[in-house]
């Protein structure tokens, strides 16, 4: 099929235009001020007043599939994405098998070929004993390797020094981590423990999992790499300290160090636990104010290179769990770009720079093949947004398997109207007029 994309506001790379997109097939055919329809079958989309940028990659997510299909699983947790505007997925291998050896890794692209609705690659994980495994893995097939370098949810601890300077110094993957000091950790819900027992409160949540045992973890992290040489990537900055152990002197095709940071470290802060609870539990932990105004400075002067979700869901049940008990993680990839609309309505964030730490920065930083931009030639994976289109966030229109988000009776004022994945029309105003197949993502390693 041909699809015409008229009067369109584009956005991309660093500028925006008022213009058509022509897509023929899979591929983005032609970009100008104004294209004139060629054939009688040619779909056409009027634009007019909405955003047209290219889809968001998430580089952060976990869909729970295989063995926790009880909360999430890859095809329903893509389909969310696709209506979030996300269309491509990096997912994480704290699943049931843990995604540790080639066939166990292969298992889950097999899942999402028959399933995903949005593109796809996931992240090798990394263990105290599997360094032979981590070699054999293909870095032009294979997102990266995922190392917890502080528990989290699947305890995929690694915890041995000389383990991980042995990765670090022999592994050609890109090596994204997840930075919390665990000794830090315990000593602190040690004490904290001692005085309330399970019932902890939920505001403690940010000084238990606190600025120093981020701060150590990432700061060791980086001082590997910068020894080793290895290629780093830090998940999920929670902190202004840490932003300062980043750089933006250089451009992000030369980084070997980078940084990410997730939409709810942007949006919320611990004054919200006392309203939402155990439903912002996130590790790291939300944190106070000035953290997340010092992650919004490093994020718009590129000391911050991408944002993500970390969309990790949980069930009611387990989240209404008190503190020892309750995951943490929550469900993000439906409300993301229509959360980081409402943070460019408050001037947060403009839309050259959304487009880039959502789209352009993880296609480099992932060395991604012909995604991320709208350019002639690349795969057509788009998004219209209707800058004034106003819903609020319940229960009826949540498409997680959860069927909860933190962002439940939040008023967005910019909605997401249609989605193309591959050039195939996924989603369109609320509706889902095709069942879209994702492909596996490819690199240019």
């Amino acid at each position: 099929m041909t699809i015409l994309i008229k009067n369109a506001m584009i956005v991309n790379e660093g500028t925006q235009f008022r213009g058509d997109v022509c897509i023929e097939g899979d591929r983005i055919a032609e970009i100008a001020e104004n294209i004139s329809v060629k054939s009688a079958d040619t779909k056409v989309i009027d634009a007019d007043g909405q955003y047209l940028i290219p889809g968001m990659i998430d580089d952060q997510v976990h869909f729970r599939e295989p063995g926790l299909t009880h909360k999430a699983t890859i095809e329903t947790e893509s389909k969310a994405a696709v209506a979030g505007g996300i269309t491509s997925f990096i997912e994480m291998p704290n699943t049931v098998p843990q995604a540790t050896t080639i066939e166990l890794l292969e298992d889950k692209f097999a899942i999402a070929k028959k399933t995903s609705w949005a593109n796809y690659s996931f992240m090798f994980g990394g263990t105290n004993d599997n360094l032979d495994e981590i070699l054999k893995v293909d870095p032009q097939k294979v997102a990266g390797l995922k190392l917890f370098l502080g528990s989290s949810t699947g305890n995929m601890l690694v915890d041995d020094p000389k383990t991980i300077e042995n990765i670090f110094s022999k592994t050609k993957l890109l090596i994204s981590a997840h930075c919390e000091d665990e000794d830090t950790i315990r000593k602190n819900l040690k004490k904290y423990t001692e005085e309330y027992g399970d019932d902890i409160p939920m505001s403690l949540h940010p000084i238990i999992r606190s600025e120093d045992a981020c701060y150590i973890s990432s700061s060791k992290a980086i001082e590997l790499a910068k020894k080793t040489g290895a290629r780093l990537h830090v998940f999920h900055l929670s902190t202004a300290k840490e932003t300062k152990l980043f750089t933006n002197k250089i451009p992000l095709s030369e980084k070997k160090i980078t940084a990410e940071v997730c939409i709810h470290h942007l949006w919320f802060t611990d004054k919200d636990y006392e309203k939402k609870g155990s439903r912002i539990k996130w590790n790291p932990a939300v944190k106070a104010e000035k953290d997340r105004e010092g992650l919004w400075k490093a994020l718009n002067d590129d000391r911050i290179d991408v944002i993500a979700t970390d969309h990790a869901p949980h069930t009611k049940e387990e989240k209404n769990n008190p503190y020892t008990k309750a995951p943490s993680g929550g469900p993000l990839v439906q409300h993301a770009l229509p959360a980081l609309m409402e943070m460019h309505k408050k001037g947060k964030i403009s839309m050259e720079t959304l487009v880039q730490k959502t789209a352009h920065n993880p296609a480099i930083l992932f060395e991604i093949k012909d995604r991320g931009y709208i350019r002639k030639g690349y795969k057509a994976d788009l998004v219209l947004i209707d800058p004034q289109s106003p819903w609020t966030v319940n229960e009826g229109n949540i498409l997680f398997k959860c069927g909860w988000s933190p962002f439940e009776g939040t008023t967005f004022a910019s909605r997401i109207t249609h989605t193309f994945i591959n050039g195939n029309l996924a989603y369109e105003n609320g509706k889902f007029p095709i069942r879209s197949r994702g492909e596996r993502l490819t690199f240019n390693r």
